[in-house]
């Protein structure tokens, strides 16, 4: 299923600049990059939904627990959110995640019928699967391209988090300004259009993990970094520290 294009107009130069930046990045991390994990949509979907601002050790093992304690979704939607709540109290904020996942549950179970099963997204264009999942409440655009990214649907869809939007602004491939949610189309539309779920899989892999491992938050490693003259935000912080690129801090 080819990726659908943004409708959104972007320079050549950012797309070249774009590619360039994934290919080296690529280089460092080792692409293709493996699949974390198959999971159905469904399961996926309620992970990204555990997964808010909660550590992916937490939110993994309140997921465990609860198909542990309630071993289908339909035994989720339809048990007392106390004992969602109870299950999932791992995550940050239990309270709310619990009655959001039964909310969502029973929103599927309704726009579809009755049936509780997100695998007939796979027969949609993916701007259209987004469509359908961004329907429901509290999901974004993040959750819905890491449903069908991510899941055993393998849907060419880029989600971007925290990491992976922090380099992106640094690099001057979005404003600065610009929020995480409408980043998704700006970043999605300035890869090639026919590109398979693997590389965008690898696109976002590579730029989340350059922001974990050496574009921090805090103190970047910027004299480390695969793209640096590929980097506004960079060369500007080594300026100001009186460092050249690519000299040891002292120097």
């Amino acid at each position: 299923m080819p990726f659908l294009p943004s409708l959104l107009d972007v320079p050549p130069a950012l797309s070249v600049k774009a590619l360039r930046v994934h290919e080296r990045l690529c280089a460092v991390y080792g692409c293709p990059i493996p699949y974390f994990r198959t999971q159905d949509p469904l399961s996926e979907l309620v992970s990204a939904l555990l997964s808010h601002r909660t550590r992916n050790a937490s939110s993994g093992a309140a997921f465990r627990q609860l198909r542990a304690r309630l071993p289908t979704w339909e035994a989720v939607r339809d048990a007392p959110c106390t004992h969602v709540q109870e299950a999932i109290a791992a995550v940050t904020w239990p309270e709310q995640k619990a009655p959001r996942i039964q909310q969502v549950l029973r929103c599927i179970t309704e726009r579809r019928g009755g049936e509780l099963s997100l695998d007939f997204l796979g027969e949609l264009p993916v701007r259209e699967a987004r469509d359908w999942l961004e329907a429901l409440p509290g999901v974004g655009p993040k959750t819905s391209a890491a449903t069908l990214l991510f899941s055993r649907l393998r849907m060419p869809a880029l989600p971007v988090d925290s990491h992976h939007h922090r380099v992106a602004a640094r690099l001057g491939l979005i404003p600065e300004t610009t929020a995480v949610g409408p980043s998704h189309r700006l970043l999605e539309a300035q890869l090639p259009s026919d590109w398979d779920a693997q590389r965008i899989y690898d696109n976002h892999e590579a730029l989340m993990l350059h922001g974990q491992r050496c574009c921090f938050f805090q103190n970047p490693a910027c004299q480390r970094c695969a793209v640096l003259d590929l980097c506004p935000t960079g060369q500007a912080r080594l300026a100001s520290l009186g460092e050249r690129p690519g000299a040891a801090p002292g120097d």
